[in-house]
């Protein structure tokens, strides 16, 4: 019977986030399964890989193996992101913004901006702005470069709660993609996707940052979170969570102290070089396993040996067919047997000791069978008392060894039950936080609705107002042209009747009044009274 491989289904998807512009824009996201599930399912977009590159020349902070690779374009960061694409084949460029650290040098917004803007402009793969984790600053500093990079959908990391709304509205504004930040926990990586969304970033441009740790430096934990991201995502359809995740890897391991010690310091850590890379290269696969979509690594051999495993896992092959890590350093090698402690060695000679008295009796037979009366006479007498001394030591190193194994037992159960009840109280403690949690980000959710409810009420009736004004003024305004319109109909129809009169009166002026001779002819006398006469009834 072949072998059929079990599969599962999954409900939930994650959302393709498209950054950068053009033929070179990269896409990420998009798979139905877990990391390299192929067999299940489809991942149409493979993990990126992307290569950081700073603001100002790190030589002074870097070790040696850090900065060969980049040794003669390292004080350009233009340059030194060229060299990243064209030469070992980087996806997309970071660019940390370590200047603007009000805690260091504080390089100013405008200056940060003309940095990235340079570098935008040298390369044609997308670039991703990494600020400092200085909420304020970061707030400042990827409002200016998201205005002065308009249309070229770069990523802005990182974006906390803190200033979320100031970033996600300069992203809204000049469409770039959102690098959404949060400590190590999902229900505050599924509230800060909520927030955002509520402010209006769509959520095809959010990636998540879960924040990375260093190989031995919380690498653990930002795993375990990154899993469950996935898996709530995946198996439990948890839209606000189904978001590419990235890694700023190369940043953490390459502070890590086991990465900058040199051979006189770490010698039985071995090469520094090859030290530093493996462990990039570790941490960058255990971060893929979990579910990363794009990788931030620094060294070119660490992007090669990835890109490999990438390739291995989507493609299938032999990693025999890789090349091992091609030094750029001279070799350092150190003496480990010179510096070797010496070994305790009295167990092993006690039980040396031991060995040559067990087999004393067998020899001591032989020596005296020719002097059969003698040997038997004399040997009970003188041998039986060592037997007894053996004997009873014997019995005293079981019966030591016994008591130790009882209290080593009893140790060992001691210590159990107090990593049981250890664990007991940290389950009970982790499930008290995760209660909490779970009713903080409810709160959260209901205050979060109770928000926008109340924000769509008031902006409801703030419209409705509005409408009503508007109404209002459009009917005065009609009563008022109305008005303004009879009243020149009005004045019109009085000027056309006061043309009419004045033309009558015009009319009766040229006509000649015939006169006629009263019957009676007055004096002139008596018109003068009668003239009179009319003037003053006309007065009373």
């Amino acid at each position: 019977m072949a072998f059929e491989i079990p599969k599962e289904t999954y409900s939930g998807k994650i959302r393709e986030v498209v950054i950068g512009t053009g033929p070179k824009a990269v896409k990420v996201g998009g798979e139905e399964v877990l990391p390299f599930h192929v067999f299940e399912g489809n991942i149409p977009n493979p993990p990126k890989i992307a290569m950081e590159i700073w603001d100002y020349d790190p030589s002074n902070e870097w070790p040696e193996a850090a900065i060969e690779p980049f040794k003669d374009v390292i004080s350009s960061p233009e340059k030194w992101a060229k060299k990243c694409v064209e030469e070992y084949g980087a996806d997309l460029i970071v660019i940390q913004l370590k200047s603007t650290d009000p805690n260091g040098m504080n390089r100013p917004a405008k200056e940060a901006a003309e940095v990235v803007k340079k570098v935008v402009e040298a390369v044609d793969v997308p670039v991703i702005v990494w600020g400092t984790a200085n909420a304020e600053k970061d707030e400042e500093v990827l409002k200016a470069i998201a205005e002065v990079c308009e249309g070229k959908n770069i990523a802005l990391a990182p974006v906390e709660e803190k200033n979320h709304k100031g970033v996600g509205a300069s992203a809204i504004g000049y469409n770039h993609i959102i690098v959404a930040s949060s400590p190590i926990d999902v229900n505050l990586a599924k509230q800060l996707n909520i927030l955002l969304e509520q402010l209006g970033v769509s959520l095809d441009k959010v990636i998540i940052d879960p924040t990375t740790g260093g190989l031995g430096y919380g690498l653990e934990y930002s795993y375990s979170v990154m899993e469950r991201i996935r898996i709530a995502a995946l198996n439990q359809g948890d839209d606000k969570l189904q978001c590419p995740i990235i890694n700023n890897i190369g940043n953490e391991v390459w502070k890590c102290k086991e990465a900058r010690m040199d051979i006189e310091e770490a010698p039985a850590m071995g090469d520094p070089e090859r030290r530093a890379i493996l462990m990039e290269v570790t941490a960058a696969i255990c971060y893929l396993l979990a579910g990363s979509d794009i990788v931030v690594l620094r060294h070119p051999e660490s992007v090669r040996l990835v890109r490999s495993f990438i390739d291995l896992m989507i493609n299938g092959g032999s990693a025999m067919q890789i090349e091992g890590i091609k030094k750029r350093l001279e070799e350092k090698e150190v003496d480990l047997i010179s510096i070797s402690p010496e070994p305790n060695l009295e167990f092993a000679v006690e039980e040396k000791k031991e060995v040559p008295k067990k087999e004393a009796p067998p020899k001591k037979p032989e020596v005296k069978v020719e002097e059969k009366p003698k040997v038997e006479e004399k040997p009970p007498e003188e041998k039986p008392p060592k037997v007894e001394e053996k004997v009873v030591r014997l019995e005293e190193i079981r019966a030591k060894e016994e008591e130790e194994r009882r209290k080593k037992e009893e140790e060992e159960r001691r210590k159990a039950e107090e990593e049981a009840k250890r664990r007991a109280e940290e389950e009970a403690r982790r499930k008290a936080e995760e209660e909490a949690r779970r009713k903080a980000e409810e709160e959260a959710r209901r205050k979060a609705e109770e928000e926008a409810r109340r924000k769509a009420e008031e902006e409801a009736r703030r419209r409705a107002e509005e409408e009503a004004r508007r109404k209002a003024e459009e009917e005065r305004r009609k009563a008022r042209e109305k008005e303004r319109e009879e009243l020149l109909e009005l004045r019109r129809k009085r000027a056309e009747l006061r043309e009419k009169i004045l033309a009558q009166r015009e009319a009766e002026m040229k006509k000649e009044v015939k006169k006629t001779p009263a019957k009676e002819q007055l004096s002139l006398v008596d018109k003068i009274i009668r003239n009179l006469d009319r003037i003053h009834k006309r007065r009373k």
